[in-house]
């Protein structure tokens, strides 16, 4: 390895930021930190949500007003992040909802290679009796992807 190389900074400039309406906290604290990221690399921000599989129960699944109504409420939260990012001063930031699977395996799947990121932003999970999820998305996303993740706390 070089000098040179050593010295030269490590700039992001497409960051890719998860979020989870159940988890509002956390996403918060991801967000905070990827437009603070974006804003000072003068990076491009894509703001992604997954429809999650365990989300819909199998009656919903199988009423088309019901999955309606569950992917605008992913779009609504997904532009809600997209229009605070941009009331922040973000001039390069984008939308971006999938659906169909598991979150960890539609962000390494499809959204990496569509958004084509050099970072991912994403919360740390919070602790929920609840969930049905074992292991957080941010650690699975960062023994998986293929690009630099960063997990907030």
């Amino acid at each position: 390895m070089d000098y040179q190389s050593i010295n030269d900074p490590l700039v992001y400039r497409r960051i890719l930021l998860t979020i989870d309406e159940d988890d509002n906290e956390s996403t918060i604290k991801a967000f905070r930190f990827a437009v603070t990221l974006a804003h000072d690399y003068g990076a491009y921000l894509g703001i992604v949500s997954v429809l999650e599989n365990e989300d819909i129960n199998i009656f919903d699944s199988l009423t088309p007003a019901k999955l309606k109504e569950k992917r605008e409420e992913v779009e609504k939260a997904v532009n809600h992040y997209v229009k605070l990012a941009e009331k922040i001063g973000l001039k390069k930031v984008e939308p971006l909802v999938y659906e169909d699977g598991d979150v960890d395996d539609v962000i390494i799947d499809r959204v990496i290679p569509d958004f084509n990121p050099d970072l991912i932003v994403t919360g740390a999970d919070m602790i929920d009796p609840r969930s049905k999820i074992t292991a957080s998305i941010g650690s699975r996303l960062a023994k998986k992807a293929p690009v630099s993740v960063i997990v907030v706390r």
